[in-house]
């Protein structure tokens, strides 16, 4: 298939050229004198015409040589139609093809849809969606109140459906680029210590394994409700994680991402309460289940039977920390690097993408890293200068 041939030029609309006497005048059209002079006329790859008047020659020169040409030859050109599409339109067609998305993500993306990007943008021609408006958009979610996260949600969701637009050749470039985002305020994580772990299983009216499981193997909450007895090798104290199970909107059950799919060792002490919880069941059988033996929801267990036992434990002990069923991940971080883990295993145990994902949730569990090089290369250096010192005595 050959290319087409770009055809461009700058008509004077006021005057058209003829020939008398075989030579060449201008002689004035019906237009002359009204409207702009000078239209600037050109074919792009698909065979359009397009045009844009302009009063001086030299500007409708300017404006093909310009932008015309370089964005036909990068590829970059975006007809001034086709960005006249709304925010809107182009939304619902991309999200009509995102059904690889869970139903979670997808419940998210609708929230943040209806109550904040569609009535600022939906009816917004993609084309006038301005870099310096979003930011404007976004400077007032955070002076409504909205939370970082909630932010970031809107924000990203309206960056997904420009890029979808910027895919479709509607803009050249995404507006969202450049803006940048509040930051998220630092909060401090509820680490607990052995001994609070066990004060807290200790407090809890039911399910004391669960809590414990938890704390020392740092699963998701979804991932350890999915758990089937086949998923334990209770001699080598190794779990296999290779799906989870969601609450939105009922029970979602999904695979994990590729680099959460994991092998998690788990203490010799949870053996024999694991085992009895899957006494009698079979191999596809789940091992921590309500109380009817369904998926164990953490919205009615942390209402029910976790947060109670905080409660308790803080009235007890005013230095226990607040903290959720999710905190229980962050307490068995600490507790692997107080053992001695090192930031890969870390990683690995939590299914994390990335080491440097590790390194910047639980940077503050390896400043004693820091306390241990200086501590390693005093010694080194102390034996240098022994070894020096020993040396130059012996050759006296």
């Amino acid at each position: 298939m050959t290319a087409r041939k770009r055809r461009a030029g700058v008509e004077d609309r006021w005057n058209r050229t003829v020939r008398v006497d075989g030579k060449t005048q201008k002689v004035p059209t019906a237009r002359a004198g009204t409207g702009k002079r000078w239209m600037a006329r050109f074919v792009d790859d698909e065979g359009r015409e397009h045009a844009r008047s302009f009063d001086r020659k030299a500007d409708a020169q300017s404006w093909l040589d310009g932008d015309v040409t370089p964005a036909l030859a990068t590829g970059s050109f975006v007809a001034p139609e086709a960005g006249k599409v709304t925010v809107d339109a182009v939304y619902r067609a991309w999200s009509a093809a995102q059904a690889h998305i869970s139903a979670k993500t997808a419940a998210t993306r609708r929230s943040a849809w209806g109550s904040r990007v569609k009535p600022r943008w939906g009816d917004v021609a993609v084309v006038d969606v301005k870099t310096s408006a979003i930011r404007s958009w976004v400077s007032a979610m955070k002076d409504d109140g909205l939370g970082v996260p909630g932010i970031e949600n809107a924000f990203g969701l309206l960056r997904q459906v420009l890029g979808a637009a910027v895919e479709d050749g509607r803009l050249a470039r995404n507006p969202c680029d450049g803006v940048k985002l509040p930051k998220r305020a630092h909060a401090d994580r509820g680490y607990l210590s052995h001994a609070q772990v066990s004060a807290l299983a200790g407090a809890v009216a039911r399910d004391p394994e669960v809590l414990r499981f938890l704390s020392y193997t740092g699963l998701r909450w979804g991932e350890m409700a999915a758990l089937r007895v086949q998923d334990f090798d209770m001699l080598r104290r190794r779990v296999n994680v290779s799906r989870s199970v969601t609450e939105s909107g009922g029970l979602q059950w999904s695979a994990p991402k590729t680099w959460e799919r994991r092998s998690v060792p788990f203490p010799a002490v949870l053996v024999d309460e694991l085992s009895a919880l899957m006494v009698g069941k079979g191999r596809e059988d789940l091992v921590f289940t309500d109380q009817r033996g369904g998926v164990l929801r953490n919205s009615n267990w942390r209402a029910r039977v976790f947060a109670p036992a905080v409660t308790k434990c803080q009235e007890a002990d005013e230095a226990f920390p607040p903290i959720t069923p999710h905190d229980l991940r962050h307490t068995a971080a600490s507790l692997a690097v107080s053992a001695g883990a090192n930031v890969k295993a870390v990683q690995r145990m939590l299914g994390h993408a990335k080491a440097s994902m590790t390194l910047d949730v639980y940077a503050d569990l390896f400043d004693t890293d820091l306390d241990a090089v200086a501590g390693n290369l005093d010694a080194a250096i102390r034996s240098a200068a022994d070894q020096l010192r020993t040396g130059a005595s012996e050759g006296m």
